[in-house]
């Protein structure tokens, strides 16, 4: 685990000095003062090894992540204009105020909404008038249509049995008449023919007069004439009036057809138009009515009421982020103040409920997981821990900004325990501590005995009456505590500040730091001996360790900015 940089460490070093009273080590001095000093020297030498030294020994601490952030409530409804144009607060619920569920917030004015449902009503009225015009003129040329196709109908009708009945009737008829008009003058004809021939003979032998045997050739020539006349008709039709009559018949049924298509097909179209007209018409004014049942609604959206009980906060008391009208900069809203259609007027947060929302680097995020126990402290009530538990890890980290574009922090939310009576508001600032685990009979030092050189971690152990470094390895890592896994033992004593040059009896071997230095070549280590431990190599396998990681196990809250500096804990 890691610090963001040195200074973070320093800030962490020095507040755990400056609160924590090392108890353990009261007991557990060095013996004697060094040799050659003075009564009054022991003294303070005595007195010095009391306050900055401290005994090695097995312990247990929690590893607690210290972070920060603001209070929100677990649910809560949002108040906004529901108009669909801009609107003017003309009544607004006092802010800090608590309502009912169904009590007034917020009143819009509404002078225009109404004038505008005026308008709206006149125009469903004078749409509804033209709706049943069209209707009726439809209804009317559907009934012309019917009686047009009937009378069509009828046309076609007659005219299918006129040619039936020419074809049945007519024809037969006048072929039987050609046919008996041959017949007879054929017949006639022959019977005229013997009867010249009877007066031919008669003629001549004297019988009959002259006069009578011309009257007989006349009658017999004219009996032949009507055989070919009557012949001459049937062949005339069959050849042609036959022919002309069909075709005259047929074309008036076909005729009669087509009208009866022509009628419908013009009605037709007058439908379509009249019903299209209808559809129109019945757009209109259904868009009218919508227009009306809109502007109904928009009316009783003048008046916004409480769907839940809650607490009044104005939208411009909430960051912009969350929806307000422009940040801290905008001015909370006011009889006469303009909104914007949809624009977020009033939260109502249900605070018997209340969450924490923190603010965890990108690298720790990792370490995060639902069900981790937290401890939260309001800047209102610092002393008032609150418990809750892990629900939930944002998905996306969100940007530092402009002031520092590299930052990435997730939010991670917390449920809380709280009682109502405690008067948490949302926005509320707040620190807390997430427990990531806890390190069970350790051997553990204070974070303030570790020191750097490069890649070397070292602590300063009493030898006599001086201190010598000792290089060590560490693992897991607490706020206060990191644990040794090589290089120290129970009982030990370590110097808990930087040593004064006459308190150092030996050193490090200088190879030590350059073997190091030079496996860890190119990583950029830190050469501060107080720099943040990064790179400790735990024996046997444990995870790398940070020191200042958490509280250490000793209670209590984070402190000042600690909860801004998050170094990187290791588990």
């Amino acid at each position: 685990m890691q610090f963001d940089d040195s200074t973070s460490f320093a800030m962490h070093f020095t507040t755990i000095t400056t609160i924590r009273s090392l108890t353990t080590s009261l007991a557990l001095v060095l013996a004697t003062a060094p040799l050659g000093c003075s009564g009054s020297e022991a003294a303070d030498a005595e007195a010095l090894n009391a306050r900055d030294v401290h005994t090695v020994e097995n312990a247990s601490f929690d590893m607690v992540l210290p972070v920060s952030g603001e209070l929100a409530a677990q649910q809560q409804v949002e108040i906004r204009n529901k108009l669909e144009t801009r609107a003017v607060i003309t009544e607004i619920v006092a802010e800090g105020t608590r309502v009912s569920k169904g009590d007034v917030v917020v009143k819009l004015a509404r002078e225009e909404i109404i004038d505008k449902g005026k308008d709206a009503k006149d125009k469903v009225n004078t749409t509804q008038s033209t709706a049943v015009a069209a209707q009726q003129a439809l209804a009317i040329k559907q009934g012309e249509k019917q009686s047009e196709l009937d009378k069509a109908d009828v046309a076609v009708k007659i005219a299918q049995l006129a040619l039936e009945g020419w074809e049945k009737g007519e024809v037969v008829n006048k072929r039987q008449q050609l046919s008996l008009a041959t017949e007879t003058a054929g017949i006639n004809l022959d019977r005229l023919k013997g009867r010249f021939e009877e007066s031919s003979k008669l003629v001549k032998q004297g019988y009959i007069a002259k006069d009578e045997f011309e009257k007989d050739r006349i009658a017999m020539i004219e009996a032949d004439a009507k055989v070919k006349q009557a012949a001459l008709d049937l062949e005339v039709y069959e050849k042609y009036q036959f022919f002309q009559d069909e075709a005259k018949k047929k074309s008036d049924l076909e005729q009669s057809r087509a009208e009866r298509s022509r009628v419908e097909e013009k009605f037709n179209a007058e439908l379509v138009k009249a019903q299209a007209d209808v559809e129109s018409a019945n757009f209109q004014l259904q868009s009218t009515k919508d227009r009306l049942a809109n502007l109904e609604a928009q009316l009783v959206n003048t008046t916004l009421t409480a769907p839940i009980d809650g607490l009044v906060v104005y939208a411009t008391s909430i960051d912009s982020s969350n929806g307000g009208r422009g940040g801290g900069d905008a001015q909370p809203p006011q009889v006469g103040t303009e909104l914007k259609p949809n624009e977020l007027v009033v939260l109502l947060p249900d605070t018997s409920k209340m969450v924490a929302n923190l603010k965890v680097s990108e690298a720790l995020s990792g370490r995060i997981k639902n069900g981790q126990s937290v401890t939260v402290f309001s800047d209102a009530m610092p002393n008032q821990p609150i418990s809750g538990a892990v629900t939930s890890v944002s998905v996306l980290a969100a940007a530092g900004g402009w002031r520092d574009p590299n930052r990435r922090e997730y939010t991670v939310k917390s449920s809380l325990d709280t009682d109502p009576s405690l008067g948490l508001k949302p926005a509320m600032r707040c620190k807390a501590e997430i427990l990531l685990g806890r390190v069970d009979d350790a051997l553990s030092v204070p974070v303030q005995a570790i020191f750097r050189q490069g890649p070397v971690a070292f602590v300063y152990v009493g030898d006599g009456g001086s201190f010598a470094q000792r290089q060590v390895e560490l693992g897991r890592a607490s706020e206060l505590f990191i644990e040794v896994t090589k290089g120290l033992i129970a009982g030990d004593q370590v110097l808990l500040r930087e040593p004064k040059s006459f308190e150092i009896g030996a050193k490090l071997d200088q190879s030590v730091f350059e073997t190091m230095n030079n496996a860890s070549a190119g990583s950029g280590s830190p050469t501060s001996p107080r720099a943040p431990i990064t790179n400790a190599t735990p024996s046997s396998g444990a995870p790398q360790a940070t020191p200042g990681e958490g509280r250490g196990g000793r209670g209590g809250r984070p402190r000042g900015d600690d909860a801004s500096k998050q170094p990187a804990v290791t588990p």
